[in-house]
């Protein structure tokens, strides 16, 4: 049965395997501080265009999301963010079980806008109880978003912008981030995110890794005992080369992008298969996840013949199906959906 119901639920590409057995038996220093997780960083800081990023590797992406969080903010501080960031629905309560309240606002096609951002701001800064509330004291985005939709480097900017204004630190989620830059609309490069944001993660266990994320702190602002902070979270694993391999690997001859590429050209394929077919999508979205609405009926009887995730209800006889494409994904693949939609 073929699958589009995530970009996860591949093993690792074949490159970052071999690094795996070709250093399996080097003995290396524990807890992330081996030579091959140092290489992986510099690698890292070379495609950013931060020659100081403090990089460090997690496991996975609920687990660094809260960690991140909580190292940067106050026990009285929360982090604002849309209501439908994928810490707010998809992460079953992570950062508040942190202790930190998110608090949400509206989005438009899941992205932030700058203005509803500088409105929240502005009248907590001059409600006069405002002691007495949680106080906002990190920025929450994805990129790409929970709908697959793309910031344009002027909504990043003037997102950080206001963030900068309030001073407010600005954290980019990007599990799907290599997705989002080799989009074809995108004008985003990732050096731009890196200037325009205080933290942000490289998401690898959804590109091409077993498992792994990369946090970059982009001037030398992480907490000065995050790696305590991130042993508390349990979000330190004692072979810690084991990501750092991995990293190595993705970010060698470019191999992160060109997985990414990939996965975009394979969904555009996909795109343009369901619009032959006359279906109607929810969101218009130009990443590896497509969001189609389906009848009823016919998503029963495609659930029996290949796997993809049931996003939402569109109305009483329709539902809202999201397909996604990864790094694996195979022409053959694709074939076999245009042949099984008739």
């Amino acid at each position: 049965m073929i699958s589009f119901e995530c970009d996860y639920n591949n093993g690792a590409h074949p490159k970052v395997l071999e690094n795996l057995i070709k250093y399996n038996d080097a003995k290396p220093t524990p807890y992330g501080f081996d030579e091959f997780s140092e290489r992986a960083k510099e690698r890292i800081r070379v495609a950013c265009g931060l020659p100081d990023a403090q990089i460090f590797f997690l496991t996975g992406g609920t687990q660094t999301n809260a960690t991140t969080i909580d190292s940067m903010l106050y026990q009285y501080e929360g982090v604002i963010c849309v209501v439908s960031g994928h810490i707010n629905v998809h992460e079953a309560g992570a950062v508040e079980f942190t202790e930190h309240k998110i608090i949400t606002i509206a989005d438009n096609n899941g992205k932030m806008e700058a203005k509803t951002l500088d409105k929240y701001l502005d009248d907590y800064m001059h409600d006069g109880n405002k002691d007495h509330a949680v106080h906002p004291g990190l920025v929450y985005i994805t990129f790409p978003t929970e709908f697959g939709t793309l910031y344009t480097a002027k909504e990043l900017d003037d997102i950080y912008q206001v963030c900068q204004h309030y001073e407010i630190p600005l954290y980019i989620d990007g599990a799907r981030l290599g997705y989002g830059l080799m989009a074809e609309e995108n004008d985003i490069t990732l050096p731009y995110l890196a200037r325009h944001c205080d933290v942000f993660y490289i998401g690898g266990t959804k590109i091409g890794a077993l498992c792994g994320e990369a946090v970059v702190f982009t001037h030398q602002n992480a907490h000065k005992h995050f790696f305590s902070i991130q042993k508390q979270h349990g979000a330190v694993i004692a072979k810690g080369a084991l990501i750092g391999l991995q990293f190595d690997a993705l970010f060698t001859d470019d191999l992160y992008f060109k997985l990414s590429e990939h996965a975009i050209k394979m969904a555009m394929r996909m795109k343009q298969i369901f619009i032959k077919k006359g279906f109607e999508f929810y969101v218009d979205s130009p990443t590896n996840q497509q969001f189609v609405i389906m009848d009823n009926t016919l998503v029963e009887a495609l659930s029996q013949k290949m796997k993809f995730t049931h996003f939402g209800q569109a109305d009483k006889y329709h539902t809202i199906c999201r397909f996604v494409t990864s790094w694996a994904t195979t022409e053959e693949e694709l074939d076999e959906l245009e042949k099984i939609l008739g």
